[in-house]
């Protein structure tokens, strides 16, 4: 069994709690107009127009498949940016051993690890395989999800992992079809769902300047529903990495976090008391 892995970072304190080693899958149902990294969405097509672009000669076309020499590459990203279909030939296809081997490099410095994307659900079975290892080694495991997956339909993998880092990026429909290009049901029936199990970690949603009555109907509603039971992360909108075409729409500014802080201080007169603004 091999799953798509975009980047393993062996140490980072910004995905979940203490120093985590964080797994990047490739691969997402959704189409953010937001997305700061909008090369994890699709799986590379091998048309090779990256090939010739690549100024340190790190990209091949082989029989058909765009092939990526990591040692020759200089991470200038010059293939992702290029790319029409918003994919990235810089992968790994990693059994959970490959991956495994990476994660106990760190180990020794590492509370956990924290898988991500693109959507990492996508690999439900690689995940829990992975977790089932990790957790023999003492360490604990996260999933950072969109919300696309029925963890409800399917639950075997919370079986095995401590939590979720759950995205409710909008609440009124029409916003969120607009932001997301996907029905927001299933991430608002998993918000419930993982709440009842006792699986949600943490909550996130985006604040865009402008857009006051969206924003604070998406804060009401998550506010009013975790309570005090989880964090809630309340990001602000940044229009760095966003593709050009939707950062015109969305603005070219980030937002600011007085703005923000409205927001936040709005959910924690909801209950909400563990919301806090990045």
């Amino acid at each position: 069994m091999k799953a798509p892995v975009n980047r393993i970072i062996p140490f980072s304190n910004v995905d979940g709690p203490g120093n985590r080693t964080s797994v990047f899958f490739q691969g997402c149902p959704f189409n953010c107009l937001f997305c700061h990294n909008p090369e994890t969405i699709h799986l590379c097509k091998n048309c090779g127009l990256c090939v010739e672009k690549c100024p340190a000669g790190a990209l091949s076309l082989i029989e058909g498949t765009v092939k990526w020499d990591s040692a020759e590459c200089v991470q200038c990203d010059s293939c992702i940016k290029l790319c029409p279909y918003d994919a990235s030939p810089k992968i790994r296809w990693m059994t959970v051993e490959d991956v495994l081997k990476e994660i106990c490099r760190a180990a020794p410095y590492t509370v956990g690890i924290t898988t991500s994307g693109g959507e990492c659900t996508l690999q439900n079975e690689f995940l829990i395989a992975l977790f089932t290892e990790v957790q023999k080694l003492g360490k604990t495991c996260l999933i950072d999800s969109n919300g696309s997956f029925d963890f409800e339909g399917d639950p075997r993998v919370l079986t095995v992992s401590d939590g979720v880092m759950l995205d409710v990026k909008a609440v009124e429909k029409g916003w969120s079809d607009e932001l997301i290009s996907y029905p927001r049901d299933m991430v608002l029936k998993n918000l419930n769902y993982l709440l009842s199990v006792g699986k949600l970690y943490e909550v996130r949603s985006l604040i865009f300047p402008g857009r006051d009555c969206e924003n604070e109907e998406t804060v009401r509603y998550v506010a009013e529903q975790i309570g005090d039971a989880c964090w809630y992360k309340i990001i602000r909108y940044r229009p760095y990495g966003v593709r050009e075409q939707y950062r015109k729409m969305l603005g070219e500014f980030e937002t600011e976090k007085d703005y923000a802080e409205r927001f936040a201080q709005l959910a924690r007169s909801l209950g909400a008391e563990k919301a806090y603004v990045v």
